[in-house]
């Protein structure tokens, strides 16, 4: 039974090089991340907890193990790049103005009056 998981088109991107560079499918590709990710979750040389605390602020990420301030440092930025609540009611609004909502490549503003909400 197939399912399907939504990712942004740069991880896609980053599956499809690896899959070609290592000989496997994307699929399988992924498998294998998922399992070095779950592999790296469970050992005992690798404290999810401390990077959740540091993630928190009760922890210096100058207290991780280098391994762990990498794992550290991807969360980190991938929490940094997300939007935030605030930020998606401020967008939403001005979707239900009719006002731009970002700028293109060319750097023209962008108006997406049809996009739902929710949307970044």
């Amino acid at each position: 039974m197939a399912h399907y998981v939504k990712l942004a088109d740069e991880i896609i991107a980053e599956i499809r090089r690896e899959s070609k560079l290592h000989g496997r499918s994307v699929a399988g590709q992924l498998a294998h991340w998922v399992r070095i990710g779950r592999t790296m979750e469970r050992s005992k040389a690798f404290d999810c907890k401390r990077i959740r605390d540091v993630l928190e602020g009760t922890l210096s990420p100058d207290a991780l193990a280098p391994v762990e301030q990498y794992v550290w440092f991807d969360q980190f930025t991938a929490n940094m790049i997300a939007p935030g609540e605030q930020e998606k009611a401020f967008y939403a609004k001005r979707r239900k103005l009719g006002r731009g909502v970002g700028m293109s490549k060319s750097g023209e503003l962008v108006y997406e009056t049809n996009v739902a909400d929710d949307a970044g």
